[in-house]
């Protein structure tokens, strides 16, 4: 009778002899073919370990329930496995590390490893599943676990939380804060990224560094932090454990830069949804699912958002009834989504009077932010970013002018950037002072300009009744 040393090791060799071939033939045997192998293959897996060593095998998939969601235990298992493939699969996949100068080797798809657990043994597959010309929701990656059925209790009731939890300290460990965008339908269907594709989140704003008023800084902070501490609150008034904010201003007044101090500051992931991408209502809905919690999901000119979809929708179903009435929702629903908790929803619009009042009123979008023009304080934090200085003669013209004109933070820091060597900090200042005077310059032209058509027009008014015999 064969040992159960020899059947594993026999296994293991098999396993990840026919996953080699099949990775290769998968590039020259068309797909008819290949599901038909494929097929022949499964039964023959299922009959020899059902016949030989009575192997109990479970499948871990990518995407949860109708792959709305990613799966949580996937990606624990996921990061379990990478410390044990480097050592013990025979393919890996390279991919750089956070700090972009070492590599961090990890399974390769259709590849086995070996991992053992109090002296038993158990194989770990990572398969991809071959859908195509079916839906998105059934494509993905998933996990197999295979063991023999004599340790079934430990493997279900010991050694699957052991793998998870280990996972989860990996994770943590090895964070890496990331910036992700949605892929287009057709992106994730042929090339199987997912809803998100993914790169290293490194912009460094801070609240320090962010030209705005000081305590306006300070109100925000405190209200991330209250957020960040609300769990059992939420949890109590029955809520999902989700903030929104709307961030409203005119162009080049540091909304980009306010979201990514928010990152920072919280240490949270960041998704910037473009929601012109998005196909229908039911598309959005996976696409929150897929996010993670301790992140912010942004959606950036949200007005200029929805007028696309909207027109999008009505040019292809002109000659439809519509009752929905999806895209108009589609905002709405970014907080009602039950995702992964602790998530920041953001918005962001030039123009807030463009928005529907029902869409930003209280409760649904609860912290309202406006990013004004430059004032004295703000432009005193761009000093000392830009130029570490925090006095000088020329602040007392520059506050005065800068209440008197509506400059945008970029404005001004661009101005106050040394263009050279020889740019010390009198230079950047004069650039600056020079720039605000001929700023104001045009103020006053243009408020004369709108003067005088206004005494023209009432001229012609006046002079039109005279003729009429009307008197004004």
């Amino acid at each position: 009778m064969l040992e159960v040393g020899a059947i594993w090791a026999f296994t293991s060799t098999t396993m990840a002899s026919l996953m080699f071939f099949w990775s290769m033939y998968k590039q020259f045997v068309p797909y008819q073919v290949r599901n038909y192998l494929e097929k022949t293959l499964k039964k023959y897996l299922d009959k020899f370990f059902g016949t030989s060593s009575n192997f109990v095998c479970i499948k871990f998939p990518e995407y949860t329930g109708e792959g709305l969601s990613k799966s949580r235990a996937y990606d624990d298992i996921r990061n379990y496995l990478s410390s044990r493939s480097t050592a013990r699969a025979k393919r890996l996949k390279a991919k750089e590390s956070k700090n972009s100068k070492s590599l961090v080797l990890c399974l390769d798809d259709n590849e086995a490893v070996v991992d053992v657990f109090q002296g038993v043994k158990v194989v770990w597959s990572l398969f991809v599943e071959d859908k195509e010309n079916q839906s998105v929701s059934k494509m993905g990656r998933y996990l197999t676990l295979s063991f023999d059925n004599h340790h079934r209790e430990m493997i279900t009731e010991t050694y699957i939380d052991h793998v998870l939890r280990e996972g989860k300290e990996i994770a943590l460990k090895n964070r890496e804060r990331k910036l992700y965008t949605n892929n287009s339908r057709h992106d994730y269907i042929s090339m199987r990224d997912g809803r998100w594709s993914s790169v290293p989140f490194t912009h460094p704003a801070t609240f320090e560094t962010l030209a705005m008023d000081l305590d306006k800084k300070e109100e925000i902070k405190k209200d991330l932090i209250k957020f960040t501490k609300g769990k059992d609150y939420y949890r109590k008034v029955a809520k999902p454990w989700k903030r929104g904010y709307l961030l409203f201003g005119p162009p080049g007044t540091g909304k980009s830069t306010m979201i990514s101090a928010m990152a920072n500051f919280l240490e949270y992931d960041v998704y910037d949804l473009e929601l012109t991408t998005v196909k229908d209502n039911a598309e959005l809905k996976k696409l929150i699912l897929d996010t993670k919690g301790k992140s912010i999901v942004v959606i950036e000119d949200i007005d200029c958002s929805l007028e696309l979809t909207e027109h999008r929708k009505k040019k292809k179903e002109e000659d439809e009834d519509d009752d929905d009435e999806e895209e108009k929702k589609e905002a709405e629903n970014l907080k009602r989504q039950r995702a992964h908790d602790e998530k920041i929803i953001v918005f962001t619009t030039n123009f807030v009077d463009n928005l529907d009042p029902a869409l930003i009123r209280r409760g649904r979008m609860d912290y309202h932010i406006e990013m004004s023009y430059c004032r004295f304080e703000a432009f005193k934090v761009l000093a000392k970013n830009y130029l570490e200085n925090e006095s000088h003669d020329l602040y007392g013209d520059i506050g005065r002018l800068l209440e008197e004109v509506d400059v945008s933070p970029a404005d001004v820091a661009e101005n106050l950037m040394p263009k050279s060597d020889e740019d010390d900090v009198d230079i950047c200042l004069r650039r600056l002072v020079k720039s605000l005077e001929e700023e104001k310059k045009k103020k006053v032209e243009k408020e004369a300009r709108r003067k005088e058509k206004k005494a023209e027009k009432k001229e012609k008014k006046v002079n039109g009744a005279e003729e009429n015999g009307t008197k004004i």
